[in-house]
């Protein structure tokens, strides 16, 4: 058997290291690839949930009649045009945080229309949330800020819905959905957004390891489970 010239099977090991050179080089292209798509990502993830307020209201108990003293009290918010001239999270807070006592009177005015003395009270917080879809859109779980609506004691089903920018219209048959706004999607979520929110599927496992980083860099735990029920 013929031995191959040295310089032959230097040729051939340049040739194969080169080889691997390019392949490993291939792989790390597509890892750095994959990694700057999944950073971005999450990013555009905190940025939707800090874009939005949301509007969480707690019923005094289940019964049929505290169920649907709350759905009143939430159309009676949503069509309240306290964003009225907002532009901006920021704006929308203030407004919010300058007029609790109103909105609280707002809602009481509700109930005692209808024959109920439950007190209400109006607070802005950082709230965990669950998963909630509104039409065809769906708003991913984790931490908002939120306007919460306590009535009487606060016991029972809650319901939520974005209240800026004013994705939630009130419903005409006074049940827990409402209609989608679609002109509001347009104008102040981004095409990435809309991506985000009309394409959960898409996400859901990179957003729940982006979570669980963040949670763990952060030592700050988004309880995704929480306020599961809204009815």
């Amino acid at each position: 058997m013929k031995k191959l010239p040295m310089i032959a099977v230097e040729v051939i090991l340049l040739k194969r290291t080169s080889l691997a050179v390019m392949a490993v080089g291939l792989v790390l292209a597509v890892l750095i690839s994959n990694i700057g798509s999944f950073i971005g990502d999450g990013l555009k993830l905190d940025e939707l949930r800090e874009s939005v307020l949301r509007l969480h209201i707690l019923a005094n108990s289940d019964s049929e009649q505290d169920q649907r003293l709350k759905l009143m009290v939430r159309d009676e918010l949503l069509e309240s045009g306290i964003f009225s001239g907002v532009s901006g999270l920021k704006e929308a807070e203030e407004a919010v945080a300058e007029n609790l006592r109103a909105i609280e009177s707002q809602a009481e005015n509700v109930l005692r229309l209808h024959g109920c003395s439950d007190r209400v009270a109006a607070e802005l917080v950082d709230a965990d949330f669950g998963e909630r879809v509104y039409g065809d859109i769906t708003m991913p779980a984790g931490r908002y800020r939120a306007l919460r609506i306590k009535i009487g004691k606060a016991e029972g089903h809650n319901w939520w819905c974005v209240m800026y920018p004013p994705l939630c219209l009130p419903a005409a048959c006074g049940d827990d959905n409402v209609e989608e706004n679609k002109t509001v999607e347009e104008q102040d979520f981004d095409q990435k957004e809309l991506d985000i929110l009309r394409h959960p599927k898409k996400y859901k496992v990179r957003f729940a390891v982006w979570d669980k980083i963040r949670s763990f860099v952060k030592g700050d735990t988004v309880q995704n489970d929480k306020n599961d029920e809204a009815a």
